[in-house]
């Protein structure tokens, strides 16, 4: 009935699945290029 109730329920059905996705593609890029350690925090996660 109301198209902008229906886009309302659309965005908030994919926004999550979106977030996700972009999230995936962060840590891709992040894990290919690497990161920095400017606090020099040393990790010892193997």
């Amino acid at each position: 009935d109301n198209p902008t109730l229906t886009r309302f329920f659309a965005l908030h059905f994919l926004l999550p699945f979106l977030i996700a996705g972009i999230t995936l593609i962060h840590l891709t890029f992040l894990h290919e290029s690497g990161s920095n350690n400017p606090l020099g925090i040393i990790s010892h996660c193997d």
